[in-house]
């Protein structure tokens, strides 16, 4: 896909489809979301239906989509380079730097080369306009494909008739291959940057997936073998070493190191984001892609394939960065009618110029109106909100906060309320405490808050968020971890109804409510909150129903992502503003408006190509940015 209009037609394709109840297709990530009922429509029948209207849908597990790519984008790097010594050739001809023969030789070697251009650089552009106007849709290449058509053809009527027509009326000519090439040429370049600036988009993802090992060291009569992780099935016994990442999730059958007999390190920091490393011992569970500091240990595995925490991870963050914002519905919908009225205006631009000037102006007029149909840019409309999207859910992701949807991103910078759980989510009992006793102890004795809650719980409210922790505690017990934590307003001897109706009343209110839990007490209010936000080491329930879940104990991670969701937004609005933009301003230009105000200033095919690519790219680097941003 290489435009809005493409990422459009093709979620219009699928959800035309019997079977499915929705699809969401990603321009940045190329990729769709489906959700089918695989009795009424299988895999292979979406991949036929989008095969006929000029695309491919990958779903074979033996085809590796980034060799796919990578090898898309050599062939694209090779064209681009082709495209660029015809370019320079044809503009040398123009250019009158070099000549062979006379000018009817030199403009029918242009003319050759150009051809030669078409069909070795640009003749993809051809095949899918082609497979989109069968079907009645229009893109991207919709509009190359009839710039540099007309600018071929045109410049191919010239060379052969050009004396004839015009210069019998004492009309000078001219022939445009240097147009007709360079627009193939300059957005074959705008697409091969943008392909490298969004490989950038994508690189939270990759790390994620490189977490994951490729082989194992199996246990069998004794034996330790290495073997590729698709092999592992449940139940195996493994051995993992210091150093290595552990290939499943499992529990720990044996564990030795030189700190204990009897129990192993290990770095979970990637997954919790906890720094030290954590005790295994015989019983305790191990997640993929975590690694041994010190000791090894022996391991059943439980949990494989798809299975795993990791995989569950990998595929949040992926299916988060697929999801659309509700801005991005309005911005498809612009993409659908948006290649037609480019053509219209360009026919426009050109029956005006033709109208005015008589025929002498026809050479401007078609010039004025491939000028249009070129600097027109769907792409950078249809990348503004998406590739800030991945860029910023990628980003949370980095910081161990997995948000689930593009909604969730975006709410967040709305939120003015907070409801907090307290122990579990604010507070964590001490360790090794007998709780037969625990009445008896201080308090500060039996809990303690988690790190950075009180610089989180002050960032909150110092932007205007409102906190209010709800506890099953006694007052005393509530009262002391609130002004523990700096948070005015507390209940005590709650129960999970109190939690709902407080999101409730405070959604009477006219707040956008945030609701922080670990624990199936809670559920009744992450549900009903506008962002539901869960504890990782809480309840599998609470992780279900929460719309964004925390990887660790750190609750600064809470601002962190509210911010993350501030400057997201922010991006977007600033990515569709240059998108908007650009074409208000250029598609005048393109058509020469300004010749009416006696300006003699008017953007030439070549430039305007040019232009093109650049908002495409612009828009990619502008998102980036958010990457980058401490």
């Amino acid at each position: 896909m290489a435009c809005a209009s493409c990422s459009a037609n093709v979620e219009r394709k699928l959800n035309s489809l019997p079977g499915i109840n929705n699809a969401s297709v990603s321009l940045p990530g190329r990729s769709a979301l489906v959700d089918y009922d695989p009795d009424k429509i299988t895999l292979p029948q979406m991949k036929e239906a989008i095969n006929g209207i000029g695309y491919d849908l990958v779903i074979e597990s033996d085809r590796s989509v980034a060799e796919i790519e990578q090898r898309a984008y050599t062939l694209l790097k090779r064209k681009t380079i082709l495209s660029w010594i015809f370019s320079l050739l044809v503009m040398a001809l123009s250019m009158h730097w070099i000549r062979i023969g006379g000018a009817a030789v030199t403009n029918q070697t242009a003319m050759l080369l150009a051809l030669a251009n078409i069909v070795f650089c640009g003749w993809s552009f051809y095949q899918t306009a082609w497979r989109q106007l069968r079907h009645g849709a229009a893109n991207m290449d919709t509009l190359v494909c009839l710039s540099t058509a007309i600018a071929f053809l045109f410049s191919t009527f010239n060379t052969f008739w050009g004396d004839a027509v015009w210069g019998a009326r004492g009309m000078a000519w001219h022939t445009y291959f240097d147009a007709s090439v360079m627009i193939i040429t300059f957005v074959l370049t705008g697409r091969l940057l943008e392909e490298k600036a969004k490989d950038g988009t994508a690189s939270s993802i990759r790390q994620l997936m490189g977490m994951a090992p490729k082989t194992a060291h199996i246990v069998e009569d004794g034996d330790v073998r290495e073997v590729p992780i698709s092999t592992i099935e449940k139940g195996d016994l493994l051995e993992v070493r210091p150093g290595e990442k552990v290939p499943v999730d499992g529990e720990v059958t044996w564990a030795e190191s030189f700190m204990t007999a009897d129990a192993a390190y290990v770095d979970e920091s990637m997954i919790t984001g906890e720094p030290t490393p954590a005790e295994k011992k015989a019983g305790s569970k191990v997640l993929a892609g975590t690694i041994p500091s010190q000791g090894k240990f022996r391991m059943r595995a439980r949990q494989i394939g798809e299975d795993t925490a990791l995989a569950h991870i990998i595929r949040m963050v992926q299916e988060a960065q697929g999801s659309k914002a509700p801005v991005q519905r309005i911005v498809d919908k612009a993409a659908m009618v948006f290649v037609p009225v480019v053509a219209a205006i360009a026919v426009l631009t050109f029956l005006l110029w033709w109208a005015l000037g008589g025929s002498e102006a026809l050479p401007q007029a078609i010039l004025s109106a491939v000028a249009v149909l070129v600097v027109a840019c769907p792409c950078a409309m249809g990348l503004a909100t998406p590739t800030a999207l991945m860029v910023g859910i990628g980003k949370a992701a980095e910081k161990k906060v997995l948000i689930k949807d593009a909604t969730a991103l975006e709410r967040l910078r709305k939120v003015d309320a907070l409801v907090t759980d307290k122990t579990g989510t604010l507070t964590i009992p001490n360790q090794n405490i007998d709780f037969t006793k625990a009445d008896n102890l201080p308090l500060e004795e039996r809990e303690h808050l988690k790190p950075h809650a009180v610089e989180a719980m002050r960032q909150l409210q110092d932007w205007g968020i409102d906190v209010y922790m709800m506890s099953g505690d006694k007052e005393e017990a509530a009262r002391y971890w609130a002004e523990k934590a700096g948070i005015r307003h507390y209940q005590s001897k709650v129960k999970p109804d109190d939690k709902e109706q407080l999101v409730r009343k405070l959604q009477k209110k006219g707040h956008v409510v945030a609701m922080i839990g670990d624990g199936i007490n809670d559920t009744q209010a992450l549900a009903l909150a506008d962002v539901s936000i869960a504890i990782g080491k809480g309840t599998d329930v609470a992780m279900d129903v929460a719309q964004v879940t925390l990887m660790g104990d750190d609750l600064e991670a809470i601002p962190e992502a509210v911010r993350l969701s501030r400057k997201t937004v922010r991006m977007i609005w600033e990515n569709l503003f240059w998108a908007f933009i650009y074409n208000i301003i250029c598609i005048p230009l393109a058509a020469g408006v300004l010749y009416l105000f006696g300006i003699d200033f008017q953007i030439t095919p070549m430039w305007a190509s040019a232009l093109m690519a650049f908002s495409s790219v612009s828009v990619v680097l502008n998102s980036l940015r958010l990457k980058w941003a401490k």
